[in-house]
């Protein structure tokens, strides 16, 4: 059998199971988000896009964009190396600045994703802990999995935002032996949020460090957008917090904020650091100018979440399936893969609606589901039109309604 073989081979079984991936080609255009041209099919038609991670739509926002144009001008296309090497630009250390004023830490540390700053933070903080035990929830990312993995530390996984069953872990080990607690804000395809308060305060109680993931929160939750730990008062009781620049902030990146020491042990021992290319000095100027921004304005906030809550109240009211989230995720399930995937593929030819469908693993088998992310630029008649379509799919593929939906 020839290699290649074995790669068809492996891609057919994607498929048998539903879940082979094909991915939509957008060109999303500056000034007219949440509208793209979908060059996956001929003539490339005018969609509107619903499930997008630039929750805010700062990706075009034109003070983001001024910036990037300005220090491309500047400083050139390319970070010219990684950190160590000659890529440690001014716009960079600027940004990292702006991250530990926004999450009030001593410093923070950018990555090239949040999937790198989880891996390569986790992984690392695993290791020089050395004995340590880390407790995971159980519906943690696959980026903070795939650290916790690569520290060779113990891992202890505690049931979802259950802080009951937490505390039995931490009660279990010697008093002396250190810990670490991971675990999200909000969890991204159920939209739920964990009690960081009750957690932070537990983990203090056990002497254990804390890792919180803000990726979805940062920018769209508290005064100046530092996430939900800022939104609840008990952003200091964190010790390591860790986000993304790729979501609400509209650009790219990851980071981790926490104290000097902390953040300088990663720096010099985290090989997702160490041996890869900084941010471009335009990226991470674009993305300094969002969080400046988000960080003095709160009417994009307050517009999104009204968006959020009419999108919700709209589809409980046409009896769709709306997963109970207290979140800006709005999680429609559908609870079949091949349903899931035709239902995406309908709203998408014929409603020109792109929501992607999401299958398993990112969510257990029989919880699929089409996950809806409203922006403070979706108006009332895109919502109506996102609803009158989703209701002809739900007809036409013969899916149940029900005024709400358990997990």
């Amino acid at each position: 059998m020839t290699y290649n073989a074995l790669f068809t081979e492996a891609i057919e079984q994607l498929k048998s199971e539903r879940r082979y991936r094909v991915f939509t080609e957008l060109e999303r255009r500056a000034g007219q988000f949440p509208r793209a041209l979908n060059h996956s099919v001929a003539n490339a038609p005018e969609v509107t896009v619903w499930c997008s991670n630039d929750y805010l739509g700062m990706g075009q926002h034109p003070a983001v964009l001024g910036a990037m144009k300005e220090a491309l001008d500047r400083y050139g296309a390319g970070a010219g190396g990684t950190r160590n090497i000659s890529g440690n630009s001014h716009p960079i250390a600027i940004l990292e600045q702006t991250l530990a004023e926004l999450h009030g830490k001593e410093a923070s540390l950018a990555f090239t994703s949040g999937f790198v700053a989880n891996d390569a933070a986790l992984a690392t903080i695993g290791r020089l802990l050395k004995g340590c035990v880390i407790l995971s929830d159980a519906d943690n990312h696959a980026s903070m999995i795939a650290g916790i993995r690569h520290s060779g530390a113990e891992k202890k996984i505690f049931r979802h935002n259950d802080v009951e069953h937490l505390e039995q872990l931490l009660k279990a080990e010697p008093a002396n032996r250190l810990k670490v607690v991971a675990f999200e804000s909000v969890y991204s395809m159920d939209g739920d949020i964990a009690p960081i308060g009750e957690i932070c305060d537990l983990a203090r109680r056990y002497g254990a460090l804390t890792f919180l993931d803000e990726v979805h929160a940062v920018g769209l939750y508290g005064r100046r957008g530092a996430g939900v730990a800022e939104r609840d008062g008990v952003m200091s009781k964190v010790d390591v917090i860790s986000g993304t620049l790729g979501k609400a902030f509209g650009v790219m990146g990851g980071y981790i904020a926490g104290s000097a020491a902390m953040v300088d042990a990663v720096r010099g021992h985290a090989g997702g650091f160490i041996f890869t290319t900084a941010l471009p000095p335009a990226v991470a100027a674009g993305a300094t100018a969002s969080i400046r921004h988000l960080m003095a304005s709160e009417a994009e906030r307050t517009r999104h979440q009204e968006r959020v809550e009419t999108v919700k109240r709209r589809l409980r009211e046409a009896g769709l399936p709306v997963l109970n989230a207290n979140s800006h995720i709005v999680p429609l399930m559908v609870r079949d893969a091949a349903l899931c995937k035709a239902a995406s593929d309908r709203l998408l030819e014929r409603h020109r609606i792109y929501i992607q469908p999401i299958n398993y693993p990112t969510v257990p088998k029989g919880s699929e589901r089409l996950r809806i992310t409203p922006t403070p630029f979706h108006d009332d008649a895109s919502v109506s039109q996102l609803v009158e379509a989703l209701l002809e799919v739900w007809d036409k593929l013969g899916l149940a309604r029900e005024k709400r939906a358990r997990a």
